[in-house]
């Protein structure tokens, strides 16, 4: 990506249940100029509570959450203006609350967490980029020590590893990471392992190192991050170290929210909910170690998630309770970060998908 080209964020946003004839708009569509770091409000769509969106492998579709009580999943076409969208449709997500989406590495499926009813559900996509009916729906069981939040399952993301042969499943609410395989023909989803993780840790969000040896986990009820190893043919993830993910911590608690991984496999940064921060790690020997490597504030309140642009010199962090996603400069020597000041004002940002 060249500093002089323009890039598109749809940004998803909560409601606040508002619904289709409330103000502001669920995905929110913006430009960005990075040498400038001018936006330009350029468009959207009034979903409710669309929270999280996922761009397909072609870039020619979007598909976002309405994380409600019956939630549902929607596919939009981007047109050539890729400010415009067009609403193909939308499905009940088979569960309560979705927060996450995923396609498989061919674009045949969408894959969706659902918070609330701790459910994974799998959707055709079809050749026109609408969606299919449900072709499966897994219902995870069991329940956490921290009775709050975990008194049953609680599915917070799900996603393919780097070689698409396993889908991955975090659940905060059971303090495991399922693995699964997906039948590209049928749809459907085969257990190969539940990974039990600390007791208590919560576990929210992760990212994979390239190599698809290791993986980095947020932990959102125990504050901390998780280098992990992973092996694809069983699906069996290892708890190599755990760091801090906000560390001397003594006045407020803190929720780590989102992760992401520079492009070039070499910084690892974590967004702080109650720290308002965002800390950077420096990944080490080859993957397998994470090195404390800074720590930002990120410029507003309650950092829900972090997007880099494709080159990894832009960081956005949506700051959910402060109404802007703030816009970081990255050092791409020492993975730095440095606030630059530009922000892009809507309401309730919890999402950032870019398209360069």
């Amino acid at each position: 990506m060249a500093e002089t080209d323009t890039l598109t964020l749809f940004i998803g946003c909560y409601t606040g249940g508002r619904g289709q004839d409330g103000p502001g708009h669920g995905v929110t569509v913006a430009r960005f100029t990075p040498d400038t770091l001018a936006f330009e409000a350029v468009g959207g769509e009034a979903v409710p509570n669309a929270s999280y969106s996922v761009l397909a492998p072609s870039g020619g579709l979007l598909f976002a959450v309405r994380e409600e009580a019956e939630g549902q999943v929607t596919a939009f076409a981007i047109g050539g203006d890729p400010a415009r969208l067009r609403q193909l449709g939308s499905r009940p997500s088979g569960g309560g609350e979705p927060c996450h989406l995923s396609t498989d590495p061919a674009g045949r499926y969408l894959l969706t967490a659902n918070y609330g009813s701790g459910s994974l559900a799998v959707h055709p996509i079809l050749p026109d980029g609408s969606l299919g009916e449900l072709t499966d729906l897994v219902t995870h069981t069991g329940c956490g020590p921290e009775t709050a939040r975990q008194a049953g399952p609680h599915a917070h993301m799900v996603l393919p590893d780097p070689t698409g042969e396993s889908v991955l499943a975090v659940d905060l609410g059971t303090d495991s990471v399922y693995a699964y395989t997906l039948d590209a023909e049928a749809g459907r989803l085969t257990l190969l392992a539940r990974n039990r993780l600390r007791p208590g840790s919560g576990p929210r969000h992760l990212v994979f190192h390239p190599s698809a040896e290791f993986a980095y986990l947020a932990n959102e009820l125990d504050d901390s991050v998780s280098v992990l190893s992973y092996d694809r043919g069983s699906g069996i993830l290892k708890e190599l170290a755990s760091h801090p993910a906000a560390p001397n911590l003594e006045t407020v608690r803190n929720y780590p929210g989102g992760i992401v991984l520079s492009p070039d496999a070499r910084h690892l940064y974590v967004s702080n909910r109650g720290d308002d921060s965002i800390t950077a790690f420096a990944v080490l020997d080859g993957g397998a170690r994470l090195q404390p490597a800074g720590r930002w504030a990120c410029g507003g309140t309650w950092p829900r998630h972090l997007a880099l642009t494709p080159d990894g010199r832009v960081l956005f962090c949506a700051n959910q309770r402060s109404a802007a996603v703030a816009v970081f400069r990255v050092d791409p020597a020492d993975g730095s970060l440095s606030a630059t000041g530009a922000a892009f004002t809507v309401d309730q940002p919890a999402h950032v998908a870019v398209l360069g």
